[in-house]
């Protein structure tokens, strides 16, 4: 018994080895948990921090004005930029995050579901010169890349309020609320082949 799930276990590390996905050293597993860990505190802390701005504003009535919802989406943006004067790339984003983020999203954007991964994240064409800056506004006017099922699955989830972006091959998280850059992460996606 034990030996014929042995050998379950090694025509599965050889089919995942054959679909381009390697077998994760374990240390790197270990540390990819201890990074997303790490990254996943980080965000609950600016989370935290988003609920406490935001409850020092106006609330937001129900509106059909969508210049009611632009104006509290910049009062949020410009208090939170105030309560985060030295915001940097790298404060969620750690090096051992991003790290961790290329891996996953090598081993989500690989093997047998590549095609179908990379269709579903079909992006729009990104304004060519579009500043991507922490604690810049993501504007409006730019398209949203869906993120796929596979990669989603292999990054920490995020509360409702934040959520990732993709321009490229760069990573984003935006606080929803205020469109807020919260944090950047360069080349995590791997490149177009």
């Amino acid at each position: 018994m034990l030996s014929g799930l042995m050998a379950v276990a090694v025509c599965m590390a050889a089919a995942r080895v054959g679909a381009g996905q390697g077998v994760v050293p374990s240390k790197d597993r270990a540390d990819d948990a201890a990074a997303f860990k790490d990254f996943s505190t980080r965000v609950q802390a600016y989370q935290t921090l988003q609920k406490a701005v935001e409850s020092g504003l106006p609330s937001l009535k129900p509106t059909d004005l969508p210049e009611m919802i632009a104006a509290h989406q910049q009062a949020l943006a410009r208090k939170l930029r105030e309560a985060r004067p030295h915001a940097k790339a790298g404060d969620l984003f750690t090096h051992a995050a991003c790290e961790a983020f290329r891996r996953a999203s090598r081993a989500a954007l690989t093997g047998t579901r590549t095609a179908s991964s990379l269709a579903y994240m079909q992006p729009g064409e990104a304004t060519p010169g579009m500043r991507i800056e922490v604690n810049g506004v993501y504007p409006n006017v730019e398209p949203i890349t869906a993120l796929s099922p596979e990669l989603l699955a292999s990054f920490p989830t995020l509360p409702p309020e934040i959520a990732y972006r993709v321009v490229g091959r760069t990573l984003i998280v935006v606080d929803v609320k205020s469109r807020l850059i919260v944090d950047i992460a360069r080349r995590i996606l791997p490149p177009p082949s």
